[in-house]
């Protein structure tokens, strides 16, 4: 596109409030400046240096703003980089540096070398003495940048460190307490569920959150955003009957007893199977509430069995089924399917049933990074998911040019009408081109892709390594050498990344040689859910001006094209080519059109993920508040003084106020965490449940809403509660009180994983909900219980609570548990009032959710006012749920 051309269709972006700037221009002066006052430390020894760091690290601490110091620091970081490193700053890197210290995801593309232009932004928020969190893509770069940019950190008088999987809790702290600190975003959500379950304040890791830079930011932002990371612990499980259950789910027969819709999400009994299931297990109607568990059993037998493949979806590995990530395309660490899924593919496959657990704590990467008042990021394809960024994260996106323009060749898409014309052409193509000594990069769609490529080329004699498993560092070793001299690597899509391909291999030698030969050729054997991942795969190809060229093969049989029945394109007049592929204009854009489709699909889903998630996450920071507050003893405890004074009296003179104090604080903390775990299950199942309700044309969202804050209004007492009655139960000496004796240690053990939650994919009610004719079915079987939801609606249905006041009240919540009981204190006292008439208690609730305590006394105080507030609740019911 003519210059003048891009910069009027720039401008016109702007115009129109796009959150992509181009115009660098606001970071010229101080880059000159950066520059100017680099001459100028350049004339220190490496003392003096590391004095000058402190010097402004004395000054940040003093109050002076971060801004002010941000050129000196900057200088400082470009000398000391070029001193222990050999490497100085490129003006783009210092324009990217200055970008993300502003708050933005910098655009910088492959080998621009974002590792070393993060260094300046961490290194100036570090200052500030609450530590810094550089948030990597995975535990090998997190280990790799801590040791290589370790030594700018330290000539600047700042302390480095990094956290890794496995590693115990003391050297966790003091990674954590290091000015920065190297860990991924995994990691560092998981320390945070680990500290919501700790006992003593001693044993806490983290510091309170200040900025966080991400790396690889599109992967981590968007990619991962819908993936709660899950803490569980040890209870007593079950798998009776799950063998049976597959057993028989394996007897059906497709399109008799089960369907699938057309993009094989979801699977479907039909009249017929659900009446051999009935006669197998002879218990009445499947659809019956005592058999709702064999429902969802069975509904993830066939799931199972029909819709997720091995190799594919998950490999079998060691005994365990291991998931197959749906971007990368890598066997993913530590993943499970939820709600019986994963069991469900171990009875599959023959294997033990591991324990699911009971969930004791989850958060999703989306919200974890949202602790952190200050963020940005960096990553090489940003402008794709710009739009999810700014409305997630509220970040912009800066795009940096590269330092030396890309020469790389991005060829057209060749289309074949089957994989198997694909995979043959493919091999071709791969032996023609090693055999002039040109490297090539494939990057495969699964793990069985990958080996069945990788087998075919063996046979065509071409020698090949293959990389389709998460071992990061032995992957990052292989990935450097993709670039030598006849080398060919077969890779799910992200092996490796975060490691440069340079040509000539690892140490460069052989570069001369390659590049003659055009450079590395990338080869992407399918089109992807996201644009994104093409482009990353496009770009381990072509790094600082180097030759390259990259293109994808794909067939109208692959798995995201056959969606969309774009293969009938092929038998249209003028369009069918047999065996030899097209270039035909229509078939590329329905392609692209399918994945542009997928990309808007996965943004919904992210999006409901979000808004289903919002409202515990609001809780959870409130509940995790008043665990601080109960962790630190502070205000001064006195909940089983006033609930049981008498036991509390005797305790008291048994084993004095220190111990008390002590076991006060741990029955109420193993109380709010066995309350809360519970609400945690009692919420994802009310929002299963309640997606039954788009039967009846109901908003599923604002009553989940709805039920959330009932449910979590009535949570704080049940805590209390059950701290009193542990009290009550446990035997307090002089000595103190044996923890494990009375069963006050906490889990037994705990484990952390992530949830491939497809709720919005995979849920039996959901589905009742969304297909027309089923629903009708499932309304005239489900008649008795839709009728007693109907009147508990209609008893519920004046009580002004959507979806906002839910979170309303959760804010108004977290004024503090004394707060609350407070407001609990009031309700009680104007409960017989209210137990005159039901509309005046819902009129007592109604209150007490919109206005403070002081300001409900005084509506109470006059009728007028009570006339007014039912005035609004009776108008209120005129409107729709928000």
């Amino acid at each position: 596109m003519p210059l003048d051309r891009l910069r009027l269709k720039r401008r016109f972006r702007r115009f129109l409030g796009s959150s992509v700037e181009f115009d660098l221009t606001p970071y010229r002066a101080r880059h000159a400046r950066i520059v100017r006052l680099a001459t100028e430390v350049a004339a220190t020894d490496d003392a003096g240096l590391t004095a000058w760091a402190r010097r402004l690290k004395t000054r940040v601490g003093e109050g002076v703003a971060l801004d002010q110091v941000l050129d000196e620091l900057f200088a400082l970081v470009r000398e000391a980089s070029e001193r222990v490193l050999g490497t100085r700053l490129f003006d783009e890197q210092i324009v990217g540096g200055l970008a993300m210290s502003q708050g933005t995801i910098a655009e910088m593309q492959t080998g621009e070398g974002k590792t070393l232009a993060a260094v300046a932004p961490v290194a100036l928020n570090a200052l500030a003495g609450r530590g810094v969190h550089v948030l990597t893509f995975n535990d090998y770069l997190a280990r790799r940048d801590a040791a290589w940019m370790g030594p700018v950190y330290r000539m600047l008088g700042l302390t480095v460190g990094h956290v890794q999987e496995g590693m115990p809790p003391a050297e966790r702290k003091a990674a954590y307490g290091c000015d920065v600190t190297y860990v991924t975003a995994r990691e560092a959500g998981f320390d945070l569920l680990r500290d919501g379950l700790c006992l003593s304040p001693a044993d806490l890791v983290h510091r309170p959150f200040q900025f966080a830079l991400v790396d690889e930011a599109d992967s981590i932002l968007i990619d991962e955003a819908r993936i709660p990371l899950v803490i569980a612990g040890q209870v007593d499980e079950s798998s009776i009957g799950l063998r049976r259950v597959a057993a028989v789910a394996r007897q059906l027969t497709p399109e008799t007893d089960f369907t699938s819709d057309e993009h094989r999400r979801n699977v479907f009994l039909t009249d017929c199977g659900v009446d051999r299931v009935e006669r197998v297990f002879d218990r009445g109607s499947l659809y019956a509430p005592e058999n709702l568990h064999l429902l969802i059993a069975l509904q993830n037998a066939l799931h199972a069995e029909c819709l997720l493949d091995r190799d594919v979806d998950y490999i079998v590995r060691g005994g365990r089924v291991e998931l197959v990530d749906d971007f990368t395309g890598r066997v993913a660490d530590r993943r499970r399917w939820p709600d019986g899924l994963q069991a469900a593919i171990e009875c599959k496959e023959g294997l033990e049933i591991q324990r699911e657990g009971q969930i004791l704590g989850s958060i999703t990467v989306q919200h974890f990074l949202r602790n952190y008042p200050r963020l940005c990021g960096m990553t090489a394809t940003a402008q794709p998911a710009a739009e999810e960024l700014k409305e997630f994260y509220g970040l912009d996106v800066v795009v940096i040019p590269p330092h030396t323009p890309c020469l790389r060749r991005d060829d057209e898409d060749v289309i074949f009408a089957d994989r198997a014309t694909k995979r043959q052409t493919l091999v071709t193509e791969i032996a023609r081109v090693q055999q002039t000594g040109r490297p090539i990069l494939v990057g495969t769609a699964s793990v069985v892709e990958s080996e069945q490529l990788a087998a075919a080329l063996q046979e065509a004699g071409v020698e090949c390594r293959i990389l389709n498993a998460k071992h990061d560092e032995a992957e990052a070793e292989v990935v450097a050498e993709a670039g030598s001299l006849g080398a060919v690597t077969i890779s799910t899509n992200m092996a490796g990344r975060g490691t440069d391909i340079k040509l000539g291999g690892r140490d460069g030698r052989g570069r001369a040689a390659v590049a003659a030969r055009g450079g590395l050729y990338v080869i992407g054997t399918n089109r992807h859910e996201s644009l994104r991942v093409d482009q990353q795969l496009r770009g381990r190809s072509g790094r600082q001006g180097d030759p390259g060229s990259s293109r994808f093969f794909v067939s109208v049989d692959d798995p995201i094209i056959a969606r969309y029945g774009i293969r009938r394109l092929m038998t249209a007049p003028g369009l069918s080519t047999g065996d030899e592929p097209t270039t035909n204009l229509v078939l590329r854009r329905e392609i692209r059109r399918a994945q542009r489709i997928l990309e808007g699909e996965n943004l919904d889903i992210r999006r409901r993920f979000w808004d289903y998630s919002q409202v515990v996450e609001t809780q959870r920071q409130w509940i995790q508040a008043w665990r601080r507050e109960i962790l630190r003893a502070e205000p001064p405890l006195a909940l089983l003084a006033e609930r049981s004074p008498i036991r509390h009296a005797q305790a008291r003179t048994v084993a004095g106020d220190d111990i008390l104090r002590r076991v006060e604080q741990r029955v109420t903390l193993l109380a709010l965490d066995r309350h809360w775990s519970n609400h945690l299950a009692q919420m994802r199942w009310n929002r299963d449940r309640l997606a039954l309700i788009g039967v009846v044309g109901k908003n599923p969202l604002a009553e989940f809403f709805r039920e959330a804050g009932d449910e979590f209004d009535r949570l704080p007492s049940r805590i209390e509660d059950q701290a009193v009655r542990t009290f009550e139960q446990i035997e307090v000496t002089a000595g103190g009180i044996d923890w494990e004796q009375d069963g006050l240690l906490g889990p037994s053990s705990t484990w952390t994983y992530l949830v491939n939650d497809q709720f919005l994919g995979n849920n039996v009610l959901r589905d009742l909900s969304h297909r027309p004719g089923v629903a009708a079915w499932a309304v005239i079987t489900l008649g008795p219980l839709l009728f007693l939801w109907g009147l508990r609606e209609r008893w519920v249905r004046r009580r002004k609570r959507g979806a906002r006041h839910a979170i309303v009240e959760v804010e108004h919540s977290r004024r503090g548990p004394e707060r609350l009981r407070q407001e609990r204190k009031h309700q009680e006292l104007s409960q017989n009032e209210a137990d005159a008439d039901p509309d005046d208690q819902r009129q007592v609730e109604h209150h007490r959710e919109a206005d403070p305590p002081e300001e409900e006394r005084q509506n109470r105080a006059t009728e007028e006012s009570r006339d007014n507030a039912r005035q609004d609740e009776s108008d209120s019911d005129q409107s729709t749920h928000p």
